[in-house]
């Protein structure tokens, strides 16, 4: 995160190349720390998008080597699937299972979407971003506040000690359960551009609000709608303790949220999708490719 924090974001080129110096040290550390050995594995799960092109074939190209040489069958996972199946690693003693039908909010840097999910593999997306992401409107309003990269938790950070004093715009866009947030970043610039802001904490704060406000409201309508048993919440964004708590606190459904850890990008959910890809009999073959625009449906 550190390079990519020297170039104020992600350089596809650069990352490429971070991932080719990291990922050998980083498989041998997890199976260290997992205390595993390659006979205890019944099978490679790696994502294949969407994504950059460039890292994705670094992670594919590897876990084909593993599955050759080690006779392991592979499986190719959608990276966004990956972020819902994260909340199935729960302590099964003392949290809830997910229960279908049931209505996933997957917010991150590329994608705000809704996703209605009727049993495993089996989805329909009844919303999702016109414009910018949740993630990437973070990311941009941080960068015109001066806050850094990554964005989310600069924002989220600086509007603690802030109050959200400013009257930003939300986009309802009624008659949809679609997203749009170009608006209410147009909106804080303008401000900026205009001497407006006195505090960046309140303007932070106002900002992450009003995000917020739209994804939480447009989530229980949908969830309503649709008469679903329980809302997921997934992606990068959903580490952010505001979203986590007004989704708990707004919605008369269910909620699940993974631990914080687990929202951002991790191994541990594309190896749970990828368990439940390997139950339903969905094995790849060494051809398996990237597909850096790959849709969830």
């Amino acid at each position: 995160m550190e390079i990519h924090a020297r170039y104020g974001g992600i350089v596809p080129e650069v990352a490429s190349r971070q991932h080719i110096l990291s990922i050998i040290p980083i498989v041998k550390q997890a199976m260290a720390e997992a205390r595993v050995n390659w006979s205890d594995l019944d099978g490679i799960a790696v994502t294949i998008g969407p994504g950059l092109a460039g890292s994705l074939l670094v992670g594919v190209n590897v876990a084909k080597a593993i599955a050759l040489a080690r006779g392991l069958p592979i499986t190719g996972v959608n990276h966004l699937e990956g972020h819902i199946y994260a909340n199935w690693l729960i302590n099964r003693d003392t949290e809830l299972a997910p229960l279908f039908p049931l209505v996933c909010l997957i917010v991150s840097g590329g994608h705000s979407d809704l996703a209605l999910m009727r049993e495993h593999g089996d989805y329909v997306v009844v919303g999702r971003t016109r414009d910018d992401a949740a993630g990437e409107a973070f990311d941009k309003a941080a960068r015109i506040l001066g806050l850094g990269y990554p964005g989310g938790p600069a924002i989220e950070q600086a509007a603690k000690s802030g109050t959200a004093s400013l009257q930003l715009p939300r986009a309802w866009l009624k008659g949809t359960s679609d997203f749009s947030f170009s608006g209410v970043k147009t909106a804080l610039l303008r401000l900026v551009e205009g001497g407006r802001i006195s505090s960046p904490a309140d303007a932070a704060a106002s900002f992450q609000e009003a995000v917020i406000d739209v994804l939480v409201t447009k989530t229980v309508v949908v969830a309503k709608e649709h008469r679903v048993k329980q809302i997921l919440l997934a992606g990068g964004v959903a580490s952010n303790g505001l979203l986590r708590n007004w989704l708990v606190e707004n919605s008369p459904i269910p909620v699940l949220v993974p631990e914080p850890i687990l929202c951002t990008d991790n191994a541990a959910m594309i190896a749970a999708c990828g368990y439940y890809r390997f139950q339903a009999g969905k094995v790849d073959g060494l051809d398996l490719d990237v597909i850096p625009s790959l849709k969830l449906a």
